[in-house]
């Protein structure tokens, strides 16, 4: 699952592939810096910067992407779309919105008459991703979808096809393939440095105490293994670079009283080359590992998912990249990517693989956790 790099990052991280082979030190954390793009060459429009619009002012909106994207170079917050009228009031004092460029979910579609923004930034409940890409690539306007892509593969592949017929580019929430250590760990899956991958723990969970949440309700596509539970199978599938040709898994209910949607899953990948991951996610407990085991040593994030502090051990030593914000970073690239019409680093298509698993993994919890194909 190597990251497509059309772009100015591929020097960068080609140079960080030949600094660690050779053993260089001290040059990784100069290579580990944001990347800050020169778009005059190659643009595809005359704008410095694209606007993007966020659609969902819950959390993650407010507390991490409105405040990481004050950090682009090439991309604005230029818009929101929100049903809660006091945070539009709220947002368009902090941000200095235009009150035109303040969309609510009824009148959402009218965005195609707003050339101000360019991107959509879908952060929604999982049940409604579908319907807002698809309704913002009808408007025109490129989409970032939040993790995971979608509630099933089909909508995945509703998903691709709109943005597609609509000649806008679709990109996944998926901002640990921006991150350093991260990509180190997809160098490694494809370099082996240790030798073969034999196998791959891995697990990422949070203490959910409020159940009032969406997160805990099947009809908005709730559950730990829709929220936490992605970061661990994609974790699985970029630390091997392979795709997961069987699964098993098991849910669990802690408080089956709180909750509808799972609150306890586990599962189990095995690899086309024979390696196994095993994997947990939950809303019950906190923890965040991704632990690879190899013939030759080892390897692991620990933290492997949190917004800051990541930090790497292998068998030979600590890695060390400089921390980056891994929001400022996607969003920047996405915009680059579109501004000079390159491929992009993380697609629909790499969200649709995701919800393949999902659903075998549904379905094999369905059936008393017998083995699934897939």
């Amino acid at each position: 699952m190597k990251p497509q790099l059309p772009h100015p990052l591929k020097a960068i991280d080609n140079s960080r592939r030949d600094f660690i082979k050779k053993g260089t030190a001290g040059l990784v954390t100069t290579l580990a810096a944001p990347a800050i793009f020169s778009c005059a060459n190659g643009k595809q429009n005359d704008k410095e910067k694209l606007g993007l619009a966020l659609m969902g002012l819950g959390y993650y909106s407010t507390d991490i992407l409105a405040p990481s994207i004050q950090m682009c170079k090439n991309t604005y917050l230029s818009g929101i779309v929100t049903g809660t009228p006091s945070k539009a009031e709220a947002w368009k004092t902090k941000y200095n919105l235009k009150p035109e460029n303040i969309y609510n979910y009824d009148n959402f579609d009218e965005i195609a008459k707003n050339d101000e923004i360019d991107i959509v930034y879908v952060v929604l409940p999982n049940a409604l991703h579908k319907e807002f890409t698809i309704r913002a690539a009808k408007a025109g306007k490129h989409v970032i979808c939040e993790k995971p892509m979608a509630v099933t593969a089909e909508e995945c592949r509703e998903m691709i096809k709109a943005c597609d017929d609509n000649n806008v580019k679709l990109s996944i929430g998926y901002r640990m393939h921006y991150e350093p250590h991260t990509q180190e760990i997809m160098r490694l899956a494809e370099d082996k440095d240790f030798g073969d991958i034999r196998q791959i723990t891995t697990g990422a969970a949070f203490n959910m105490n409020n159940t009032d949440h969406w997160k805990a309700r099947k009809e908005l596509a709730g559950g730990a293994m829709m929220d936490m539970g992605v970061y661990p199978l994609q974790a699985a599938r970029y630390s091997t670079g392979e795709e997961p040709i069987s699964v098993s898994a098991q849910t669990f209910k802690i408080r089956p009283d709180k909750f509808e949607a799972d609150e306890v899953t586990s599962f189990q990948l095995q690899f086309p080359s024979g390696t196994v991951a095993n994997c947990q996610t939950g809303f019950h407990a906190s923890f965040n590992y991704l632990r690879v085991f190899c013939e030759k040593g080892w390897y692991e994030l620990d933290p492997f998912s949190s917004y800051n502090g990541i930090k790497g051990r292998k068998s030979n030593g600590e890695f060390v990249f400089r921390e980056v914000n891994q929001q400022a970073r996607q969003m920047d690239e996405v915009a680059w990517c579109i501004m000079n019409d390159k491929p992009l680093r993380v697609t629909g298509e790499e969200g649709l693989k995701d919800i393949i698993v999902v659903e075998k993994i549904y379905e094999s919890i369905g059936q008393g956790g017998k083995t699934m194909m897939i």
